[in-house]
């Protein structure tokens, strides 16, 4: 579905991504792990075009689209939820979900997906007129998920999401990811925690400067010692 060939970045002199290569398979879970500063937002950012890249070659649903710009490539079903959730503070949860779905025109379909949403999250039904700045953190996580779902995704990149949340909240949301993957969205997924992560995923993939230095199933490297103690506490 997604396949990523040799991509290159450079913040000026500084080469932040190495010549990165993997692939996501329809109907996936994939994981991307690696420590603060190991390229891994920088990977989502160059995938969807906010960033340029020096070289690469991204193909998704069996079409280039490495030099399309952002919008374009969330209409062609690839769709991130950024890290530290970005929601429009000043509009309602209600106005955040309807800017999700900008780039659409399916009404009908939309109102399907808005009620799938607030399935999925019953605390945003309950606050859909609330000034989403005045949510809580989980809350707003929750609406970033929600408002990317808007976008209807055939893959959904997740930065982060469980960054500064508590952990019964953390549980949630990786719940959340599942049922969504379960519903039909692939997902690729950055994290930190990376316990739950390969928990969550069935491959992973290790940055570490800009490289990716391992890869497998990700029960495997869950086993693995080296993995263990770089990324699990031992």
């Amino acid at each position: 579905m997604l396949k990523v060939e040799n991509m290159e970045v450079f913040y000026g002199a500084i080469n932040a991504l190495r010549g990165i290569s993997f692939e996501v398979n329809e109907g996936e879970v994939i994981t991307l792990i690696g420590s603060n500063g190991a390229g891994k937002t920088t990977t989502l950012h160059a995938i969807s075009n906010i960033i340029k890249k020096a070289k690469g070659k991204i193909t998704f649903c069996e079409t280039d689209i490495t030099g399309l710009p952002p919008d374009a490539i969330v209409r062609s079903g690839l769709v991130q939820v950024p890290e530290g959730r970005r929601i429009f503070a000043n509009l309602t949860v209600r106005e955040n979900l309807d800017m999700g779905a900008y780039t659409r025109k399916d009404r009908q379909k939309i109102s399907s997906d808005i009620e799938y949403v607030f399935s999925l999250f019953p605390r945003l039904r309950e606050r859909s007129k609330q000034i989403a700045g005045t949510l809580s953190g989980g809350e707003q996580q929750m609406l970033a998920i929600g408002r990317a779902l808007m976008a209807s995704p055939k893959l959904l990149l997740l930065d982060e999401p469980s960054m500064g949340l508590a952990p019964i909240l953390v549980d949630e949301i990786f719940h959340i990811i599942k049922t969504i993957n379960e519903a039909g969205t692939t997902v690729l997924l950055v994290e930190q925690n990376a316990f739950k992560a390969l928990g969550l995923a069935s491959r992973a993939y290790i940055l570490e400067t800009g490289m990716i230095i391992k890869s497998g199933d990700s029960h495997e490297l869950l086993k693995d010692d080296a993995v263990r103690e770089a990324y699990l506490g031992g």
